[in-house]
């Protein structure tokens, strides 16, 4: 099949930079694929970090990847729809999350439908943003609605979609497991030298810190960790907001002691010496549909103590490869903690959660995709 795939790679970071570049990797193992990517995104001002751009030594890219898009530019998405229209691709892929992008995608759209019969793919990771309005709606409605199918990565995402558009072509498929990281074994007392930790037990908060993402709620369970045993909370990640509250609220409760905050974005290249000083990953997001940040704690074999939110209930089976708590509850995200130190076997669950991770295959998203190169009821796998 001939299939054209629009979105981020390197030089730019972050999680869906990484998805779609895999993603190029595995379609192109078994079809004719051309990538184009972007050579710039956001103006600056857009953008609530230090950089988009990727700073470590090692990075995700594919030398067969092609950088013409510039989002600012319109003369770059005339010259990719110019090649597509040339290229006659049976099947084009947009990613889709958040509305900056509606300007450039229906302008491709508008001219792949005018000169071609190709059909229009969406993967949506957030079919709404994480801070919607109703322009926002209504502006993801109009580009959306282009599309010929949709790939969702949660039954609630699915559900999202379904309202917003109507019935429509969706296949659900769990988020591939982000293993790509996990290349270097790192001794767990190696990995906690490096990173001047002596503590026993070490929690793990790992990504950029939103509010959805709930830190607040993990902080809170600290006191009451702390009370049963002596842990570390390792927040590492740059903050997106303000900062001032979550260090206050640490003061407030006195557990300054026990928290290490590295308030940066991680290089790629250093990313496994945290996972692997680390003995648990706290998720608790207090509302979410999917997280790449789940499958990267899993492709780390770490078990996991996340929230009941979203497609995490049937993706974190409970006791067997993490704990699933109730969202903005800081007495059962303590509880967790403490049953998995008391209770649990560390090697035994990373074991279940190597098994389980098979389930979660770049193969498996692949043959969610074929499904669209013209059969109109592609798998369902929710």
């Amino acid at each position: 099949m001939k299939i054209d795939l629009i979105g981020p790679s390197y030089p730019f970071r972050g999680g869906i930079s990484y998805y779609t570049t895999l993603l190029f990797k595995h379609l192109k193992a078994k079809h004719r694929v051309k990538f184009y990517c972007f050579r710039r995104q956001y103006p600056r001002f857009l953008f609530p970090g230090k950089t988009d751009k990727e700073e470590s030594r090692f990075y995700l890219s594919d030398d067969e990847a092609l950088p013409i898009l510039d989002a600012l530019n319109p003369l770059t998405w005339l010259r990719v729809a110019g090649n597509m229209i040339k290229d006659r691709p049976e099947l084009v892929i947009f990613p889709w999350w958040v509305v900056y992008w509606a300007p450039q995608d229906l302008t491709l759209i508008f001219l792949l439908k005018l000169f071609l019969k190709t059909r229009i793919l969406f993967i949506c990771h957030n079919v709404a943003e994480h801070e919607a309005n109703v322009l926002k709606a209504a502006v993801s409605r109009l580009v959306l609605s282009c599309g010929d199918g949709f790939v969702v990565h949660s039954a609630a995402e699915k559900e999202a979609l379904t309202a917003l558009l109507g019935r429509r072509n969706i296949a659900v498929t769990y988020h591939p497991t982000y293993d790509v990281f996990n290349t270097v074994m790192i001794p767990k007392r190696e990995a906690r030298e490096k990173l001047r930790i002596r503590d026993e037990k070490v929690i793990l908060f790992f990504g950029f810190v939103r509010r959805y993402k709930g830190l607040k709620d993990l902080i809170g369970a600290l006191p009451l960790i702390l009370s049963k045993m002596s842990v570390r909370l390792l927040i590492v990640g740059e903050f997106w907001e303000d900062k001032q509250p979550y260090l206050r609220l640490i003061e407030k409760l006195g557990v300054g002691e026990q928290v290490t905050i590295i308030d940066r974005y991680v290089p790629n290249e250093d990313i496994p010496v945290y996972f692997h000083a680390s003995d648990l990953v706290a998720l608790p997001y207090t509302a979410v549909t999917g997280s790449g940040l789940l499958q990267l704690a899993l492709g780390f074999g770490k078990p996991v103590v996340t929230t009941k939110v979203g497609d995490f209930p049937k993706i974190v089976q409970h006791e067997r490869t993490g704990f699933l708590v109730a969202p903005a509850s800081p007495g059962e995200i303590a509880a967790a903690v403490v049953d998995f130190y008391e209770n649990h076997d560390a090697e035994k669950m990373t074991t279940q959660i190597k098994e389980a991770n098979k389930s979660f295959s770049w193969d498996n998203l692949v043959k969610v995709i074929e499904s669209f190169s013209g059969n109109p009821n592609p798998l369902s796998r929710p």
